[in-house]
């Protein structure tokens, strides 16, 4: 019992000892890290303050001073030790003590004047690693990827890096007013070679009433309009049409004015099916009491669901297109050609007539088919179908035949003229068309496959034009044929 007592303590006391002997250590290593460091700092000189080093440090490099003419005497000149702190967070010492005494004569002035342009040029080069970030790459890339338009100097970023920068800031974003202006000298460009005049504008509402089926058309006012009197004014006026339909509606004349105010409503009966088909055509006029009415220009709406679905009335601006003369429909004829070169035979078979002009009070005509055989401006013969009373769209499948040589077919014509039948006056014009070698567009294409399928009825439908635009153009088109000489007479019918 007594043994175990005593290792006992003295292993306690062994313990203790280590102990005290480990904690004096300690206090012996903390004594030389930490309090003669702090001594031998505080016994040192304050470091000069220099533009490169401040508190205030420039991202714009300073010049280095220059170098001090050499003499007998130099200063003493120490640098203190320096932390840096790096973009990163770590933290470094730059040792740089550097002691120029007068006491070492062995150190030649220009080593020593080199020495210190040395550590001035290391210090600013780590000023400049911890102040600017290496943006160099990434201003590259960027400007690189820029689009072309931005205009972007160059890539150097050396000393006009903020220029750069500025220019780039300004660039992006920035409005081209070249680009909003192409429109604007296309319209002038179109306006000089004459293919679109200033003509105003019109401003009307369209709404449709379901309970009367009909479209309300409400023509409210034009601005700018030009001048068609020597005073410098018009006398304008609107005529409005529902197209296929000839029912026709005009505004009062206002009298030398340019802006007229009309707020006028007209009613056209209409079932809601039939509006996709419809167009809507306004011509302005310019009234005069002594001569024919000057055509202003006209506006035509071919989709009157355009704006909305009518519904509720809608307001409309539209540009005055110019037109010299009313450009309405006039109806279209449908017919064949058939040729039999062997009995030198042509037969015109009228089908019928669709959407016609409307030449009586009654919103009707009363059309028939008159065609007359042409021969260099010369008519030789002429014949025409029954009238059909009443109708705007009438149905003839009428034979019309001709006795013509072979030899003559490159000399003759058709004109095909749609009349309207009055029993008081003369008769009226709705439209005419023609068709031969000498006419133009399907006229002149109807004919040359008639007679490239002999033998074949050939059927076409032809919009019918005004009777006055088409005379002068056939005039000038069989004005160079009438040197070839006359043509033969065509042959009269064989007996039965």
């Amino acid at each position: 019992m007594c043994l175990t007592d005593a290792t006992f303590g003295l292993l306690l006391g062994v313990f203790l000892v280590c102990g005290l002997a480990l904690l004096g250590l300690l206090i012996f290593v903390s004594w030389k890290l930490c309090w003669l460091p702090r001594q031998t700092k505080a016994h040192l000189p304050a470091p000069p303050l220099s533009p490169a080093c401040g508190p205030h440090r420039s991202s714009i490099q300073q010049p280095s001073p220059p170098p001090l003419p050499p003499g007998p005497q130099q200063p003493v000149v120490t640098m203190a030790t320096e932390k840096v702190k790096d973009p990163m967070g770590s933290m470094g010492f730059l040792e740089a003590a550097v002691k120029i005494s007068h006491t070492s004569p062995d150190i030649p002035t220009d080593v020593q004047l080199s020495m210190r342009e040395h550590f001035l040029r290391r210090t600013q080069r780590m000023q400049r690693q911890t102040t600017e970030p290496a943006s160099s790459t990434r201003h590259s890339s960027f400007k690189r990827h820029l689009p072309r338009q931005m205009q972007v100097g160059s890539l150097d970023l050396g000393n006009d890096y903020m220029v750069d920068k500025d220019e780039k800031q300004t660039s992006i974003g920035r409005i081209q007013p070249e680009l909003y202006q192409q429109k604007a000298l296309e319209s002038e460009e179109s306006s000089k070679n004459g293919s679109s005049k200033n003509c105003g504008r019109i401003n009307f509402s369209l709404k449709y009433d379901y309970e009367s089926e009909a479209l309300i058309v409400n023509i409210l006012r034009a601005l700018d309009l030009p001048a068609k009197d020597l005073c410098g004014t018009s006398d304008p006026y609107v005529k409005v049409y529902l197209l296929p339909d000839r029912k026709k509606f005009q505004t009062r004349v206002h009298r030398k004015t340019l802006n007229p105010t009309f707020s006028e409503s007209f009613q056209f009966p209409v079932p809601y099916e039939e509006l996709a088909v419809r167009k809507l055509h306004m011509s302005v006029f310019d009234f005069d009491r002594f001569s024919r009415h000057d055509m202003i220009g006209e506006v035509v709406l071919e989709n009157l669901f355009e704006t909305s679905d009518l519904s509720r009335e809608t307001n409309i601006w539209r540009d005055i297109q110019y037109a010299t003369s009313e450009s309405v429909d006039l109806g279209e004829i449908m017919f064949s050609l058939c040729y039999l070169p062997t009995a030198g035979r042509l037969t015109l078979t009228v089908i019928k007539c669709r959407n016609l002009k409307a030449m009586d009070i009654t919103g009707y005509s009363d059309p028939y088919v008159k065609v007359s055989l042409i021969c260099d401006g010369r008519r030789l013969k002429k014949k025409k179908t029954s009238i059909k009373k009443n109708t705007l769209n009438p149905t003839y499948n009428e034979a019309i035949i001709f006795d013509i040589p072979p030899d003559s077919m490159d000399h003759v014509s058709l004109h095909i003229s749609v009349m309207d039948y009055d029993l008081v006056g003369h008769n009226e014009i709705i439209g005419v068309m023609r068709v031969g070698c000498h006419a133009e567009g399907l006229g002149r294409d109807h004919w040359n496959e008639m007679l490239a399928y002999p033998r074949k009825p050939i059927a076409h439908w032809h919009p019918l034009v005004e009777s006055k635009k088409s005379e002068k153009e056939w005039k000038a088109r069989t004005a160079s044929f009438d040197s070839q000489g006359s043509c033969p007479s065509p042959r009269p019918p064989a007996s039965p």
